[in-house]
């Protein structure tokens, strides 16, 4: 006989709730807790996870600065041009035989002012346009135009290149990140608002990155080099233009903290409404047998209501920002136009430097005009990172340890003074001890919510103990990584999970590299080939995303048979043949037993006629054992076992 089970744990004071993602754990605390949005420490962080792509975006950099030198040096010369016209008009007015100074000085007598405007012209009386001149000064600015073009293309391609990359770094640091987060972590998030991280957020943030950073990237340069232009043609109508970059940064300063928390929140009610429509279209079946469908709906109207109350406000708030710099702009064209005339026709300034002047305002006013109509998609973006980047700093299980299981394993299981709870001001199992000897058959039965999937879920290492420690052939499974403890055990819960693949695929899981025979093998053993061949393609039909177009019994076979090809020291069953039919549960314990032989078997149990085989029952309560014995010595002890049994297979209660 196999060596007894050992239970001791000291009495706990007052009732305890047990379980984990299906007992009375931290379950159902869905959603992130709601935190300020500091726009910017997480633009920061968002532009720091460039650092790897800095050689691609100092090139993208220089590409863009020899872009916009171009494209600023050519209203410039487009004013000489103007110049060069107005020159030619003059001297065509004016009577050959007399050199410039004798018209400027007879101006200077009949009309200073316009003699003023006749100083600054470089004519000559008598000789009419120039179109030739004209000619080259336009030929220079379109290919100046065209050389900044090139150069503009290249640098979205190279800055679009470093940034899909960087998306892409980013998807693996959340995908790595997941696998890293302890089981607690998914017990407190709604799948649906989990994947709207995953997948909506990060997607935005890739669009807002290809499509800002390019145009924030040359907007900045822009401003920079129509500044220096304009300070070079008159620092006195700089001075002028630049009155508008305060006005414009107090708008974009109110405006962009309001429609920040506004975008915040639009993306939490995002993920709000997708973890909804997910747990609707996953309980869609139960949905109608229960007639629940105008709660549903309500609810859906609810958070949907609540995503268009954020949508539209962030949207309607960040949209005002580019109306008004628009007209701040026009204010400041409108003002620099006048005062550029006035300039003109005292002398002081060429008539082509006014018009470039003008262009170079609408130049300096259009990047901030652009980085204003920006801001929604920034922001927009900027709140998707910050739910990211929650996502990237959420605790992640401790760190893996560097021990080793022996080889191989016999599946010695203890517990030693095992202390854990899922809150630490609520106590769950308390100084729990028990052995179970290598090819022992451990079942475990006891009311809803006792801590029957706690224990098990502790085996596997699912949470790490507050205190003692559980062993596997003496080692201590924390000083083992994760990965390697649990490399020995098979487990076969009473929620089935199969993939969207074909039946020999969800079988051949279990063990890759397995051949066709020990598929096949396993699945004889299991009884999944009893009612494969009824199914048109056999092996190869395919399981549906939802698994629908098998029976719930049929997929919990399958798992069973995943188990059994997986050949592991220790096999943990829980409830995994509550969705069988009876002749099929009776088949399923002979193959049970078969797969039992050898291996240390901890069996969970509310159908008592499954254990009755077991080495060793035990019965727990509120996180304690509070029996132990074979079915036999229980049924004789006439304790709690006894009433689970007697509830169970007790005659009908008569009127």
């Amino acid at each position: 006989m196999s060596e007894k089970v050992v239970a001791n744990e000291r009495p706990k004071h007052g009732p305890q709730r047990m379980g984990g993602p299906g007992g009375g754990g931290p379950h159902g605390m869905g959603g992130t807790g709601e935190k300020a949005a500091n726009f910017g420490v997480s633009a920061r962080r968002l532009l720091r996870a460039l650092r790897p792509e800095r050689a691609v975006v100092i090139v993208s950099v220089l590409l863009t600065a020899a872009s916009v030198a171009l494209t600023v040096v050519g209203p410039k010369i487009l004013g000489h041009a103007t110049d060069l016209l107005l020159e030619g008009i003059v001297g065509a007015q004016m009577p050959a035989g007399v050199t410039k100074e004798q018209i400027v000085a007879q101006a200077e007598r009949d009309n200073p002012q316009f003699a003023d405007l006749l100083r600054n012209l470089n004519f000559e009386p008598g000789v009419g346009i120039d179109f030739r001149a004209i000619g080259m000064v336009l030929l220079l600015v379109l290919a100046l135009y065209v050389v900044a073009f090139v150069f503009s293309a290249i640098q979205g391609w190279v800055l679009n290149g470093a940034i899909q990359r960087t998306v892409y770094r980013m998807r693996k640091e959340v995908a790595k990140k997941i696998e890293s987060l302890p089981l607690s972590y998914f017990d407190k998030q709604p799948r649906g608002e989990l994947l709207s991280r995953v997948t909506n957020d990060i997607d935005n943030v890739s669009q807002t990155l290809q499509q800002t950073l390019m145009q924030l990237l040359n907007s900045l340069l822009l401003v920079i080099g129509v500044l220096f232009m304009m300070f070079y043609i008159s620092p006195t109508l700089a001075l002028v233009a630049l009155v508008s970059v305060p006005v414009g940064m107090a708008v974009v300063g109110v405006i962009g903290k309001r429609s920040q928390k506004l975008f915040k929140e639009n993306w939490a009610a995002t993920g709000d409404l997708n973890a909804h429509i997910e747990e609707a279209y996953t309980g869609h079946a139960l949905v109608k047998v229960f007639g629940r469908k105008r709660e549903v709906e309500a609810e859906f109207a609810e958070r949907n209501e609540r995503l268009y109350r954020a949508g539209f406000g962030a949207q309607f708030i960040s949209g005002l920002i580019m109306p008004i710099m628009f007209f701040v702009g026009n204010l400041n064209y409108v003002v620099i136009a006048v005062l550029g005339g006035l300039r003109v026709a005292s002398g002081t300034m060429n008539i082509g430097d006014v018009q470039a002047f003008i262009q170079y305002s609408r130049q300096f006013t259009q990047p901030l005009t652009q980085v204003a109509s920006m801001a929604n998609l920034l922001q927009s973006g900027v709140a998707s990172a910050e739910r990211v980047f929650e996502l990237l700093d959420a605790d992640e299980m401790s760190p893996e340890p560097e021990g080793h299981l022996p080889a191989p394993v016999e599946g010695r299981i203890e517990f030693e003074g095992v202390d854990f709870s899922y809150k630490p001001d609520v106590e769950l199992i308390r100084d729990l001890n028990l052995a179970a000897a290598p090819g022992q058959t451990i079942a475990i039965v006891g009311p809803t919510g006792a801590g029957k999937t706690t224990l098990v879920n502790l085996i596997m290492r699912f949470y790490d103990l507050d205190s003692g420690r559980i062993t596997v052939d003496g080692v201590d499974i924390a000083t083992v990584p994760r990965g390697e403890a649990r490399r020995s055990m098979g487990m076969v819960l009473q929620d089935t999970w199969l993939f969207g693949g074909t039946i020999r695929d969800n079988i051949a899981y279990g063990r890759p590299g397995a051949t066709e025979e020990e598929i096949l093998d396993a699945a004889r053993a299991t009884f999944v080939d009893r009612f494969v061949h009824s199914l048109p393609d056999g092996y190869d039909t395919v399981i549906d995303e939802e698994g629908s177009n098998i029976s719930a019994g049929e997929k919990q076979l399958i798992t069973i048979a995943r188990a059994f090809l997986s050949d592991p020291a220790v096999l943990i069953l829980d409830e995994a043949t509550s969705s069988v039919d009876t002749r099929t549960e009776l088949l399923l314990q002979h193959a049970m037993a078969t797969l039992r032989t050898g291996r240390t078997s901890f069996v969970i149990a509310h159908r008592l006629s499954t254990i009755r085989d077991a080495d060793v029952i035990l019965v727990m309560e509120d996180g304690r054992i509070v029996e132990q014995g074979n079915h036999h010595q229980l049924l004789d002890a006439r304790g709690a076992y006894y009433e689970l049994y007697q509830s169970q297979f007790a005659a009908a209660i008569t009127e």
